[in-house]
């Protein structure tokens, strides 16, 4: 059986870059937007597809790592699904989801002169995960959840009911969307979240409140037992409820951050579950992050563990703070 089961999304991401002066940035109504004269054909210097998603991205970074992992997804029977399906048999990654009636999730991303991005997602099957499409015979030693809507959030309601019930640890990594709905209707998933893992809109939003992000990790270490708070290019906080954890990176080009997230997460699990300390966990998953983000693709170039650690060593200053 696998050591972690990830349960998420899959998708093709297909990616774009345009160094043309007629993709702009322009602030509009006090935000920043991508800006494309109507009528126009904008030039690309930059054009690929790739599988992506957050089952896809964790499993495979995970299993680079050393740790045996399997996507409980849902794709399509089209050549989006096959590419998911290529992508994970080429990375050793066990496949435990299932293939259904309808077109298989996919994203634009596109990417501006200033390495700004635009995403535009379709969702596609990746709502039709059932209770049905999971083997209650497994027993991972964790779980990581990505972000699901509707019928897939509550089939992962379900699988957290399952781990909490067997003390199998989860991974909770949800996007804005999902964090938005609060920690009260969240509740079923948190309970069983051993590691929480958000960016800083995303905390304000399952919090409910703005706080600065001392006061946020101090919050979330009351609902999860390790709580981190992923800052971009500033790095990260975490917490055990004991003690606080700051990681200042390096600076580093980033040419595309798609699945820097799903990267960082994976990478912290690894580490603990590989015994070592917060302040190392949050080295290995910067370091995850940094080397994913110098390439086109969430899975383009994931480090294994030997790299890994070779990396940690140079990947940020970590300092212990107060909360």
């Amino acid at each position: 059986m696998s050591e972690v089961i990830c349960v998420g999304s899959a998708a093709a991401d297909l990616f774009a870059t345009s160094h043309s002066k007629m993709l702009s940035l322009k602030k509009i109504e006090k935000c920043e937007r991508v800006c494309i004269p109507i009528g126009s054909k904008t030039l690309l210097d930059h054009f690929t597809t790739l599988a992506g998603g957050s089952a896809i991205n964790s499993s495979t970074s995970l299993k680079r790592l050393g740790i045996s992992s399997a996507a409980l997804c849902i794709i399509g029977p089209d050549i989006q699904g096959k590419l998911v399906l290529d992508t994970l048999k080429k990375r050793r990654v066990k496949f435990i989801g299932k293939v259904k009636k309808g077109q298989t999730g996919a994203s634009i991303i596109l990417s501006g002169p200033a390495c700004d991005r635009v995403i535009l997602a379709y969702k596609g099957v990746n709502d039709c995960l059932e209770e049905k499409d999971f083997d209650w015979r497994e027993k991972p030693k964790w779980f990581y959840f990505g972000s699901m809507l509707s019928k897939s959030l509550r089939t992962q309601f379900k699988i957290a009911k399952y781990a909490r019930s067997h003390n199998i640890p989860l991974l909770y990594n949800p996007s804005l969307y999902v964090a938005e709905r609060g920690v009260k209707k969240l509740s079923t998933v948190l309970k069983a979240t051993r590691i929480l893992v958000l960016n800083l809109e995303e905390a304000q939003a399952l919090i409910g409140k703005k706080y600065e992000e001392k006061r946020l990790i101090k919050e979330l270490s009351k609902i999860s037992p390790i709580a981190i708070i992923t800052l971009g290019a500033r790095g990260a906080i975490s917490s055990d409820g004991t003690r606080a954890y700051k990681i200042t990176p390096r600076k580093v080009k980033a040419v595309d951050t798609t699945g820097a997230g799903d990267a960082f997460a994976s990478a912290f699990l690894a580490a603990i579950m590989r015994k070592k300390d917060i302040p190392t966990a949050l080295r290995w998953g910067c370091a995850q992050a940094q080397s994913v983000i110098s390439e086109h693709g969430a899975t383009s170039n994931i480090l294994n563990k030997n790299e890994i650690e070779r990396a940690a060593k140079k990947a940020g200053r970590v300092e212990a703070i107060t909360c």
